[in-house]
């Protein structure tokens, strides 16, 4: 669990940077977040903080997901994967302009493709592992069973 937290949180840190830059980048290219019935612009420190409160989300999912499946490597790619498609949506939805939806669009891509992958190395078993077996009992070179400690 220490190692799902450590690199998840680390992940969510480095994609809210992401989305920041990333939302910084588009303004100063003309793109001016604005969505229809909106008072104000979407600041652009709204993306970090956003894109870190999302992230905290998806790792309790992918706790939930480490607890429960077989392979919760895979599985969290799947679950992610399905959401982040979801997650495009919305924007589409908004009725904002293009270049925002576009680049709303682009920013939900980014933050994915930095935490998926980094949940998925954390929820990956450990090396001499098999994840097949009951328990994930771990087997020396010629296949047999690793000696075990008896405490």
């Amino acid at each position: 669990m220490k190692r799902l937290l450590g690199r998840g949180l680390l992940a969510t840190l480095v994609a809210s940077i992401a989305t920041t830059v990333g939302a910084a980048l588009a303004q100063s290219l003309g793109v001016d977040f604005w969505l229809p019935g909106a008072p104000e612009p979407i600041p652009v420190a709204g993306f970090g903080v956003m894109t870190g409160i999302w992230c905290v989300v998806g790792l309790v999912v992918a706790s939930l997901v480490r607890r429960f499946a077989t392979r919760p490597d895979r599985r969290w790619v799947q679950v992610a994967v399905a959401l982040t498609v979801v997650s495009l949506v919305p924007p589409v939805m908004t009725g904002a302009g293009a270049a925002t939806v576009a680049t709303l669009m682009a920013l939900h891509l980014v933050a994915a493709a930095v935490v998926i992958p980094a949940v998925a190395r954390a929820l990956a078993p450990a090396a001499g592992v098999n994840p097949r077996r009951p328990g994930g009992s771990p087997r020396v070179a010629d296949g047999s069973p690793a000696p075990t400690v008896e405490a």
